[in-house]
């Protein structure tokens, strides 16, 4: 972190991006096990971490999964998809279900995988119920672009959420009680607003991972408020949750036997202070099942873990919503597309 960007942070960012090294344990008491019986679950980057912990509570809760997942593997951890998909199914059995579960190959990287799985999904006509939009990338210190042209921590970790739900949105808007869970992180407390460096580029200010944290709970708040003026979506419930400091193979991606102080203090937070994947999942099951996030309440909130925080200012500043609605339309041509009319203010 540089000088000048510390210096633009507030005590309340630091204060409320401390609060995500929260690591209570927490059990059945805190995330109560739920009957997803006939219920289709669609949950991205859940061959690993977090994603593939929250993908085997679904199945032991008798969920039809759809596993969405790139081949083959390249990160440090991940397992290939049949394999997750075969644990998946162990569990399931092991509880008596009789589920559906699958892996369908998306890569986030890549936008013509987004686009052929959701054609796939929704020739399927099956219900969506619960969306988890879980894939992610680490910042990388090389700057890496995709074939389309974006940063990829840039696609990755917001373009293709963004893309993939507005795809699937007809498909959970015929669902009883819709759900889409955003991995976000605490980190979007640290990210920076910068629309003229939306890309990212030796001029952006920040770090490219929190800018895109804070850009998606940024998105997800607007989405839901326009889901909310629009009947056949105004159930629909969108919340972001920080699934806390997880010692997940996403930290492997950086060198961690540097000797800089950086990353001798991830090694210490990883060794004293980082939760597991199994309890880093619960964040997404509790905003995917409990009464606390479904359509009694007002969504388009985030969570750490599992407790409410207020968000990033600017997720309440409706200028900042609005900007960056605009310029998801313009990068990703999506009202030519189809997918900006239904969502009109």
């Amino acid at each position: 972190m540089t000088l000048q960007f510390l210096a633009g942070l507030t005590f309340n960012n630091v204060f409320q991006a401390a609060r995500g090294l929260n690591n209570t344990v927490l059990s059945d008491r805190h995330v109560q096990k739920t009957d997803l019986q006939g219920k289709w679950v669609i949950i991205s980057g859940s061959n690993n971490g977090v994603g593939l912990e929250a993908a085997k509570s679904f199945a032991g809760w008798g969920a039809n999964l759809i596993l969405a997942c790139r081949d083959p593997p390249k990160g440090l951890g991940e397992l290939h998809p049949t394999a997750a998909v075969k644990e998946c199914k162990r569990l399931a059995e092991a509880k008596g279900h009789i589920s559906i579960i699958e892996w369908w190959e998306i890569d986030m990287a890549d936008f013509k995988t987004i686009e052929a799985f959701c054609e796939r999904w929704l020739k399927s006509d099956r219900t969506l119920d619960i969306l988890c939009n879980n894939a992610g990338s680490p910042s990388t210190a090389k700057t890496r672009m995709t074939k389309d042209g974006f940063q990829l921590v840039h696609q990755v970790n917001f373009l293709s959420h963004v893309l993939l739900t507005l795809r699937l949105l007809p498909s959970l808007g015929r669902s009883a009680d819709p759900r889409i869970v955003c991995t976000t992180s605490c980190g979007h407390y640290f990210g920076v607003f910068d629309l003229d460096h939306f890309n990212g580029g030796q001029e952006m200010r920040g770090n490219d991972y929190y800018n895109n944290k804070l850009y998606l709970q940024i998105w997800l708040a607007e989405l839901q408020l326009r889901c909310l003026k629009h009947p056949e979506y105004s159930h629909i419930r969108i919340n972001g949750v920080h699934p806390g400091f997880v010692a997940s193979g996403i930290w492997h991606a950086n060198d961690l036997k540097s000797n800089n102080i950086s990353m001798r203090a991830l090694v210490f937070f990883l060794r004293y202070v980082a939760i597991t994947p199994q309890q880093g999942s619960l964040a997404i099951t509790n905003a995917a099942t409990s009464p606390e996030c479904g359509r009694t309440t007002s969504g388009g909130k985030y969570l750490n873990r599992i407790w409410e925080t207020p968000p990033h200012s600017y997720c309440q500043d409706s200028d900042a919503r609005s900007k960056l609605w605009i310029k998801l339309d313009q990068v990703l041509y999506l009202r030519e597309k189809g997918l900006l009319e239904v969502l009109a203010l």
